[in-house]
């Protein structure tokens, strides 16, 4: 008996002893993890402004230009290939830009957004190429963050913009082989009147009112214009079908989606297409000279977190006239809050509409601070 009291004994004392170490051990781990996130924190840098701005296109930098101007001393957040786009959004991903305005001969569009982020700066706008990764719309003010820094903001203007979405197959890209800009686009209206389709032969992927509306201008341009779907009946409104069908111009290839794009062999421009039918798999030649993706947009408000109202395909939603959303304070410019025209120059439009927006707000805000000092 008195053994094994003993050996209970000693294994209490062992039990003890590796609980205690076990306790050290979580001790240490806590202090060091408590350092470390003291040390991060510290190395996070809070900054306050009256306006933060986040985007880098059109909407972004007029509304940048406005405030600048208004000595509103704007903080914008440009991104770092936020999107998979460089800072400067969608107009950087293409060539020449000929429908805005002052640009008789026409501006490449890195270039033309080049320009605008020197205007922002001109007038004093503080710019970090850094990504915003969440938000705080809670409690003014307004918090917004990226890895290495905080910003607390009187008022904030999200111009994140929307990104249009492409098919990946062969060809289809804007590297080595591919020909994304080089008759590939995600846009008619802003590249369909371009030399290079004009009296040619034209493509258009999708079922939607989009790809309606794309085919019915390009006939403008084109020869003929093909809607290329993988079903056989459009998503697109009765009226929007009618419009497209009864154009003599406008032919649908049903049943099939493209494999393949390749060159003309020549000027390393777009040739043609492989098409296959998603029925029989048989697959076939198709020359055309132009293709545009019309297959939507994806607007660029995960980061929001829900902390803004969306509809149904996640643009913001602003009250009908303004730039204001659903938290006062908060405005919203650009193709973010834009799902019908999508141009750079209502983006440029709304831009301006913001930063006054937000000048009005903040001249209240000033006003009810006084009355309540």
């Amino acid at each position: 008996m008195k053994f094994r009291f003993c050996a209970h004994n000693n294994w209490t004392t062992l039990f003890n002893k590796a609980r205690n170490l076990i306790a050290t051990q979580r001790a240490a781990a806590s202090t060091a993890a408590t350092s470390a996130a003291t040390s991060a924190m510290a190395d996070i840098k809070i900054q306050k402004t009256k306006l933060c701005i986040i985007g880098s296109g059109p909407s972004a930098h007029t509304a940048a230009v406005y405030a600048a101007r208004a000595e509103l001393k704007p903080v914008l957040f440009e991104g770092w290939m936020a999107n998979d786009i460089a800072p400067g959004g969608q107009l950087t991903t293409t060539t020449d830009v000929e429908n805005f305005p002052g640009f008789p001969d026409g501006i490449l569009g890195g270039e033309l957004m080049e320009r605008c982020r020197q205007q922002s700066v001109r007038f004093g706008t503080e710019i970090f190429t850094e990504t915003v990764s969440k938000v705080d719309f809670s409690s003014r003010p307004f918090r917004v963050f990226t890895d290495s820094r905080t910003v607390e903001a009187d008022s904030v203007i999200v111009a994140t913009g929307a990104v249009a979405k492409r098919l990946p197959f062969t060809g289809s890209g804007d590297g080595p082989g591919g020909f994304w800009n080089k008759g590939i686009s995600a846009c008619a209206v802003c590249d369909g009147a371009a030399p290079i389709f004009r009296n040619k032969p034209l493509a258009v992927i999708g079922g939607g009112d989009s790809a309606m509306e794309e085919a019915t201008f390009l006939t403008k341009y084109g020869s003929e214009v093909y809607i290329i779907h993988r079903r056989d009946t459009f998503r697109a409104s009765k009226i929007m079908q009618s419009k497209a069908l009864s154009n003599s111009k406008i032919k649908v290839i049903w049943n099939s989606a493209v494999v393949e794009a390749y060159g003309d062999g020549e000027n390393k421009k777009l040739g043609g297409l492989k098409v296959k039918n998603v029925v029989t798999e048989e697959v076939s030649d198709l020359k055309v000279s132009g293709l545009f993706f019309a297959i939507g947009h994806e607007p660029a408000t995960k980061f929001l977190d829900g902390q803004l109202e969306l509809d149904s395909d996640g643009y913001v939603v602003t009250k009908p006239g303004t730039t204001k959303t659903s938290v006062e304070g908060v405005f919203a410019a650009g193709d973010v809050q834009d799902k019908k025209y999508r141009q750079a120059i209502t983006a440029a439009g709304t831009g301006c509409m913001a930063a006054l927006d937000a000048e009005h707000f903040l001249q209240e805000l000033g006003l009810q601070q006084e009355k309540t000092d």
